[in-house]
């Protein structure tokens, strides 16, 4: 891994975590596509964390004040006796709830996930149903807004949490894209757009930092990693800064726009790997 493809990368990790194409699908597929290799598992884990914990750094830094506000009125409720008292402490602990069923899943099927990120062809496979996901979750939410049936943020309720929270746990599986998934199940509870994405977003910070955490125990115990510091800065740095600007470029697209082209995005790319995967071609 030379300093250059780990900028690319870092840049491919940066668009695809918050842009609704699956990050996870896109460090798989890449990678294969251009023949680039990591010299060892435990060299890959620890990329892949830097790259994660990048855009993990975007998404705090964006959303910096709404942690505050949260945090701060989720620990004053709590010390209050009454954890649920202001709007913001309640959205703090559906951040909570939602951050659980991808907790569960991920730790009962861990080595299940993980082998699936091995099988390029079954990433191509998956990020097709994200295209799909996408396109039916736009359909509703245009029947949705056409009749004036949309919620703005505050109306979360835990039943929303829940539903976004269940996304997540299934977008654990490379090609499902996390943001499209969590998206799609808030509009499918019929939030705003930028609501489900606001939610979204904040959503992915418990999950990137406990994955990263449960991660780098899994290295430390696999043994040594020997990718060169310049190689990971590059990454870290690359996903971060790609990851604030793809923050706040999808709120924009989403207040005027639809999710179609994301979907037909998948599609394409999806489709296209497919077919190298299965006639043999890498």
């Amino acid at each position: 891994m030379t300093i250059l493809q780990a900028l690319v990368l870092g840049i491919v990790q940066g668009a695809t975590e918050f842009i609704p194409i699956s990050s996870s699908a896109h460090l798989v597929l890449v990678p294969w596509l251009l023949g680039w290799a990591f010299n060892s598992r435990a060299e890959e884990v620890a990329f892949d964390v830097l790259l994660h914990w990048g855009t993990l750094l975007a998404v705090v830094l964006y959303f910096w004040r709404d942690l505050v506000v949260l945090i701060g009125a989720a620990v004053r409720g709590l010390v209050r006796g009454r954890p649920l008292e202001t709007p913001e402490a309640r959205l703090a602990w559906l951040i909570v709830l939602a951050t659980i069923p991808a907790a569960i899943l991920g730790a009962a099927f861990k080595d299940f996930f993980e082998s699936v990120f091995s099988a390029p062809a079954t990433v191509a496979a998956l990020l097709l149903v994200t295209g799909l996901i996408l396109a039916i979750s736009e359909r509703l939410t245009q029947h949705r807004a056409s009749a004036r049936l949309v919620r703005p943020w505050h109306s979360l309720t835990w039943l929303d949490a829940l539903a976004v929270g269940a996304a997540q746990a299934v977008s654990i599986l490379p090609g499902i894209s996390r943001s499209g998934a969590t998206i799609a199940a808030g509009l499918g509870r019929g939030l705003e757009r930028e609501a489900a994405a606001r939610f979204s977003f904040l959503l992915s910070i418990p999950i990137i930092f406990g994955a990263g955490l449960v991660s780098f125990r899994d290295l430390a115990k696999t043994g040594r990693m020997e990718l060169p510091v310049a190689v990971l800065i590059a990454g870290f740095v690359g996903a971060a800064i790609i990851g604030y600007i793809s923050i706040a470029a999808l709120l924009a697209y989403l207040r005027r726009q639809s999710l179609y082209i994301f979907a037909v995005y998948c599609w394409a790319v999806g489709a296209f790997c497919l077919v190298i995967a299965l006639l043999g071609l890498r």
